[in-house]
């Protein structure tokens, strides 16, 4: 089973969506940070050209604001201008070289870039900073990685590890399910499946892992039930189209 790339983008809190005059006297660094956040709440209501006139304005206004560079990096990876995407993903690194949030950013993108021995190291530096908040985060990403290079041990280290920081960190337990049902290990693929029901809701990839490793153990009203949540909440998920016409003994 090919694990699929799940490896999360640039998450940041957003302030509210208003104008962006600034009071007379209000200094450039406060304004540049106003622009970041307007420029990624444009980037997540999908507005590229707003959100890269807002971006652009702030790092005028601040050249040295980390969050920023970062921020543009993401959008320009977006829309495919790698270049650029590399240049200030770089260029927020130089600023803030332990940045957790620019690190795993920058992972993320080398990862999809195919650098994958880099992009782990940049996810090393973000988990490995103790002010970073999220640890398994940057951990799980390292793990997506190395599936992409089919190193399933060294992936299997990681999500472990981000477990220890987070227990309940959904990722990490679905994809736990998913290298234990690579590795033979039903039962052990089932226990991570119902502790990710117990925190998150079934996607097409969980209840594909939950049809499969059910079919393994021979629990035909498992799989039944599986397969009919696909087949209701996600019909037109490559999941179902793969999984849905299988009899639930798997002949």
């Amino acid at each position: 089973m090919k694990a699929r790339w799940l490896l999360a983008v640039l998450v940041l809190a957003v302030s509210a969506c208003g104008g962006t005059a600034t009071r007379p006297g209000e200094d450039k660094a406060k304004a540049a940070s106003i622009n970041v956040e307007l420029g990624i709440a444009y980037m997540r209501h999908g507005n590229k050209q707003a959100a890269m006139e807002k971006l652009q304005k702030a790092l005028q206004e601040d050249p040295t604001l980390v969050k920023g560079h970062t921020a543009i990096a993401v959008l320009y990876e977006q829309l495919q201008e790698f270049e650029m995407a590399e240049q200030h993903f770089r260029r927020a690194l130089q600023l803030a070289p332990k940045d957790s949030s620019a690190n795993n950013n920058y992972g993320g993108f080398l990862c999809r870039r195919g650098h994958y021995a880099e992009a782990v190291k940049h996810f090393d530096l973000a988990a490995a900073n103790p002010l970073y908040d999220q640890p398994e985060l940057a951990l799980t990403n390292a793990g997506l990685c190395l599936l992409r290079e089919e190193k399933l041990d060294q992936a299997e280290r990681y999500f472990r590890e981000a477990l220890k920081k987070n227990p309940f960190y959904p990722q990490a337990l679905l994809n736990m399910a998913r290298v234990s049902l690579q590795q033979q290990q039903y039962l052990s693929a089932r226990a991570y499946l119902q502790r990710f029901q117990e925190v998150a809701r079934h996607t097409p990839e969980s209840l594909a892992v939950g049809i499969e490793a059910e079919t393994a153990l021979g629990d035909r009203d498992a799989v039944a039930s599986y397969r009919l949540l696909l087949k209701n909440n996600f019909p037109t998920s490559p999941q179902a189209e793969r999984l849905i016409g299988q009899p639930a003994d798997g002949n």
